[in-house]
């Protein structure tokens, strides 16, 4: 936190440096044509609901206000108790999409959502969330927007669904944060992370499967498959057979702290990590909803569709590399055909990112957790 901050106006050959002291923000980049503007800036950087990003428009229609919040690091900034990961990328993505509906598929706490909305002001955007505390926040956080913004509630792939039928070519892109919210992560009631005092992790508190019931109840094959394969657990054997004879428990921190001995350290997660990813991975069934997502997408009527999806780890980026690479194919007769019988004609777009996009530097340093982001986009021409 820094007491001292810098106000910078652009306004034609003009700079003007005027110190403020405002609480969250560190610096701000705007772009003004008169002194009522100037004005109006002021008051819209202390207002809670301050989004990242103001563009205000005169009555011809040409932007006269650009406002940015920046932290020391030139991240962009809120009051809001998420951190978007790949702000710049996801905004890039979805730059062509300034008509039409984007469907942010895990809305979390607005800050992609706010975003593409400022972003692109002529276009409408419904958000998906399972977590009714997410609904909440976002609700209140997005009201400013008016009925340029919808939020359901549901499973991201049912919902979708259900979108993508009754809106048709009117969505021009979709948009998956595939990961656990760092309020989730944060608020230990919600047992998602290792210092927590329960064991629940789920997204929504009205699900029936929890983490309790998995660690204490799973047979030692069950807990050693997901700990394998959704955790990528080295030796899962011995994981499985600690927490089988050392339960019931009633916390994170206390299976954390049972299994602690067993993990690799000297990486830069914590060695329990991976073992509580594996269970959130099984009690909100992460890789199925992602599956059905993308089936969902495939099966969509819309011609025209941008898709971009960000995961966090190497399953889930697997699940997305390989579907996409599919989608690109124009021949899917099986490799040992001896010539082409599918009518060489199948691909419905092309994969706009060869590489998945990642963390640039800075954002790195201010968002730890941007760290292990990757963001693959997809550009659906039927």
């Amino acid at each position: 936190m820094w007491a001292f901050n810098l106000f910078i106006v652009l306004h034609l050959d003009i700079l003007l440096l005027l110190p403020l002291n405002f609480d969250e923000y560190c610096g701000v980049i705007t772009v003004v044509s008169d002194k009522k503007a100037k004005k109006k800036i002021l008051k819209l950087i202390n207002k809670e609901h301050k989004p990242v990003f103001d563009v205000h428009r005169d009555r011809f229609k040409r932007v006269n206000v650009i406002i940015m919040a920046l932290n020391s690091e030139g991240i962009p900034v809120q009051k809001s108790p998420h951190i978007p990961v790949l702000y710049r990328e996801v905004i890039e993505a979805f730059e062509a999409c300034n008509e039409g509906i984007i469907i942010d598929c895990t809305l979390g706490y607005g800050g992609h959502t706010s975003m593409l909305l400022d972003a692109n002001n002529n276009c409408r955007l419904i958000g998906i969330d399972q977590d009714p505390t997410a609904i909440e926040f976002s609700t209140q956080r997005l009201v400013s927007y008016g009925d340029r913004v919808q939020i359901r509630q549901g499973r991201f792939s049912a919902v979708a669904q259900s979108l993508l039928s009754e809106y048709g070519d009117q969505v021009c892109g979709v948009l998956a944060d595939i990961g656990v919210s760092s309020l989730q992560l944060d608020v230990r009631e919600r047992g998602f992370s290792y210092e927590s005092d329960t064991l629940d992790m789920r997204m929504n508190p009205d699900a029936s499967l929890c983490a309790s019931e998995v660690v204490n109840e799973y047979s030692h094959s069950d807990l050693e498959f997901i700990l394998r394969e959704y955790g990528e657990v080295t030796n899962a054997k011995k994981v499985a057979e600690t927490i089988v004879q050392k339960r019931p428990f009633e916390s994170a921190k206390q299976l954390s702290d049972a299994i602690f001995h067993l993990m690799p350290k000297g990486k830069k997660i914590h060695p329990s990590t991976l073992v509580m990813q594996a269970i959130r991975i099984e009690v909100n069934d992460e890789l199925g909803e992602l599956t059905r997502l993308l089936d969902v997408i495939e099966k969509g009527p819309q011609k025209h569709l941008r898709v971009a999806i960000i995961t966090f780890h190497s399953l889930e980026d697997r699940i997305v590399k390989q579907r996409f690479s599919t989608w690109s194919k124009n021949c899917i007769c099986p490799d040992d055909a001896m010539r082409c019988t599918c009518g060489n004609n199948n691909a419905i777009g092309k994969v706009i990112t060869k590489k998945p996009l990642s963390a640039q530097e800075d954002e790195l340093r201010s968002n730890s957790r941007s760290r292990s982001a990757k963001m693959r986009i997809f550009e659906i021409n039927r």
